[in-house]
């Protein structure tokens, strides 16, 4: 169980204040909101292809066949907080090797809205929300869906799977919307042992 970090009446108040869902169709909304802007369609952008490398935020133990990475949504305040490490839309891939356990520590710095995290199949169509059925079992934070019960500002929460098939994924916010304005990157196990971040 995830520990609560705001007193319920704070959270409700977050969520009341700013930071709210996307439109559901892509009329746009009045001038000055504080909505991301709507991004083009997610399952156009290309897999990253950059050199691979090991960030500071994630470990690897070969020895001990793990991985552990803190993936932060928020990090930064660039598509209104809503963004993993930084990026969004699949500019980021993160791959991990076949058979490895993962534990990733998922932290809300959104000053506004509940997010989550989980390892899904969906690689191409981000406009509709993906199933909350993860790939791996454990691959996903509580109550995903959730505006009031997700990993609310200032929550930390850490999931833990091993990533027991090799193939291409995704980690995404499972929270409605937040998928098609550019809370997605690709996540993928590698059955060569290639482990690290690439981005476009």
């Amino acid at each position: 169980m995830k520990p609560l970090h705001l007193v319920p009446a704070v959270a409700l108040a977050f969520v009341a204040c700013g930071g709210g869902e996307p439109a559901e169709s892509g009329g746009g909304g009045a001038s000055g909101s504080s909505q991301p802007a709507a991004a083009p369609p997610a399952g156009a952008a290309p897999a990253a292809s950059g050199a691979m490398t090991v960030p500071a935020w994630m470990s690897v133990d070969n020895t001990a066949r793990t991985v552990g990475m803190t993936i932060t949504a928020g990090s930064t305040p660039d598509n209104n907080y809503w963004n993993m490490n930084g990026a969004i839309n699949g500019r980021m891939t993160i791959t991990v090797p076949e058979g490895y356990t993962v534990s990733i520590e998922f932290v809300n710095r959104d000053p506004n809205m509940a997010h989550s995290l989980g390892v899904s199949p969906e690689t191409t169509n981000f406009m509709t929300p993906p199933a909350p059925n993860p790939v791996f079992p454990g691959a996903i934070t509580e109550n995903p869906g959730s505006m009031t019960d997700g990993t609310m500002p200032g929550e930390t929460e850490t999931i833990e799977f091993v990533a027991a098939r090799a193939g291409n994924y995704s980690l995404v916010c499972y929270i409605p919307g937040h998928t098609a304005v550019g809370m997605w990157l690709y996540f993928n196990v590698s059955s060569d042992g290639a482990v690290g971040i690439q981005t476009s």
